[in-house]
């Protein structure tokens, strides 16, 4: 082999390995787009069972409140509650990476569970109102959609996990660096009462 040829041999080695490496890094950078996608499309999910939830709250208060005119500060405080929860939901569309808008809309979805779990405890009292048909029906959309939305809370968290995990590998966490994937996203630990587990409106 001539003195000529190493040279070449040894660019061409270069050049080979440096189309691989490339074409490597491009398809952990597809990874991770199509991870993240995944729960973008998880959490769309949830947004669609929430605002189904958001939804029944006005027919549930006008349900109960010919029963329950003079409970019109518990009244007020689930719609204030469903209104927060709108809001929260409305500030995170668009950007379910974002911490604080997830966080806050976190919380509001907490704050109205607590108002429905006092309206339901006070609606107990009230026989009339139990066998009130608008009101089973509103009891078995509520629960159904509590259902949907546990559910797609866990296959958001799933969908998340195996983004944050194949984020904070190596080497995509380099190529993650590098691209915009830096940021983990946040698992929904919503409050048991509001996700987990449908929420307590029987009136059986």
């Amino acid at each position: 082999m001539s003195y000529v040829m190493i040279p070449l041999l040894f660019f061409g080695v270069l050049l080979v390995g440096g189309v691989l490496f490339l074409m490597y890094g491009i398809g952990i950078f597809n990874r991770l787009v199509t991870l993240r996608n995944r729960v973008d499309n998880a959490f769309s999910q949830i947004e669609v069972q929430l605002k189904r939830r958001h939804d029944l709250i006005p027919n549930l208060v006008e349900t109960v409140k010919g029963y329950m005119a003079h409970e019109r500060d518990t009244l007020e405080a689930v719609i204030q509650a469903r209104n927060q929860a709108v809001s929260g939901l409305q500030g995170v569309a668009g950007k379910a990476g974002d911490h604080e808008a997830m966080m806050t809309m976190v919380g509001a979805e907490k704050g109205l569970n607590g108002a429905l779990g006092r309206l339901f405890a006070l609606a107990e009292a009230y026989p009339d109102l139990k066998a009130n048909q608008n009101m089973m029906q509103l009891n078995e959309e509520l629960t159904s959609t509590e259902n949907k939305i546990s559910f797609a809370r866990q296959g958001y968290n799933d969908s998340v996990t195996a983004y944050n995990t194949y984020r904070q590998t190596f080497p995509p966490l380099l190529i993650a660096g590098v691209t915009g994937h830096t940021v983990n996203r946040d698992l929904l630990e919503f409050d048991s009462a509001v996700i987990a587990e449908a929420p307590k409106v029987s009136f059986g």
